[in-house]
């Protein structure tokens, strides 16, 4: 007979991945546009480009290497027409909309700054999409602003929710940091 310790075998405990991203510090990155904006040091590429040459439009793209993720804005001058304000949110909320075949959920959160005239809307899009957060702001007269943040992985909400959370902090910073020219 063969005699061995008697000793229950207890199964590991799950694990989480632990992701530690640093304190975000943000800095102005003087881009030359109608706006001023704060963007997080770990987004190391912020480019600009105009869209049209005959109205003030500009495509901007906050690249986020470490996080393999990018904050896509555009830019769009109203120029104090209704109509463009109504088709611009109208156009952005349709975006977000896009997403509800795969979302399970899309939580939104109004935004408003009464002193430098920055109103909006942050929607949060909760499931495998591909953008897990969209967002817009305008002054209701002659700047509008929508922005979305994509991942350059197959979206997989689990693995990259800790990166789209660090990532929303950022974007709300952004919508709190605008000011307007």
């Amino acid at each position: 007979m063969v005699l061995s310790c008697n000793e229950d075998n207890v199964p590991k405990p799950k694990a989480f991945l632990r992701l530690d991203y640093p304190e975000p510090e943000y800095v102005n990155p003087n881009l030359n546009l109608p706006f001023e904006l704060e963007t997080n040091m770990l987004s190391s590429k912020i480019s600009s480009k105009p869209i049209k040459a005959s109205t003030e439009s500009y495509a901007i793209n906050i690249e986020y290497p470490r996080l393999k993720g990018t904050v896509f804005i555009t830019y769009r001058a109203i120029e104090n027409d209704d109509e463009k304000l109504k088709d611009f949110i109208r156009d952005a909320q349709k975006l977000t909309l896009e997403h509800t075949k795969k979302a399970v959920e899309i939580p939104k959160y109004p935004f408003e700054n009464i002193e430098n005239k920055v109103y909006g809307m942050l929607s949060e899009v909760k499931g495998n999409v591909a953008s897990p957060a969209q967002f817009y702001v305008t002054d209701s007269v002659n700047h509008f602003l929508t922005g979305s943040l994509y991942f350059k992985v197959k979206p997989n909400y689990d693995s990259i929710l800790p990166a789209a959370n660090y990532l929303q902090k950022d974007i709300k910073h952004i919508m709190e940091s605008i000011k307007w020219k």
